[in-house]
């Protein structure tokens, strides 16, 4: 199902897209959703790309005990 939308740009850059849509047998609406599209996966993938990276280190440290004192003793370290 599709739904309306509406979008506002510059006059001469909705005419050469309706020219560009007419060259290539497709319609402006049809354009803009293949846009769309492109946007949200290129968006999922950098997301699962994060999650997987971020999967790998999960239960890494759980073996560790440390604690809010040995943070602030490294950043003295390291800064003082």
């Amino acid at each position: 199902m599709s739904t309306k939308i509406t979008l506002y740009s510059e006059p001469h850059l909705i005419s050469k897209m309706k020219q560009y849509a007419k060259q290539h047998n497709t319609s402006v609406s049809k354009i803009v959703t293949n846009f769309f599209e492109k946007v949200l996966a290129k968006e999922s993938k950098r997301k699962s790309a994060h999650s997987e990276k971020i999967s790998k280190l999960y239960g890494i440290l759980k073996d560790t005990k440390s604690d809010k004192d040995d943070y602030v003793k490294y950043l003295e370290e390291k800064y003082l």
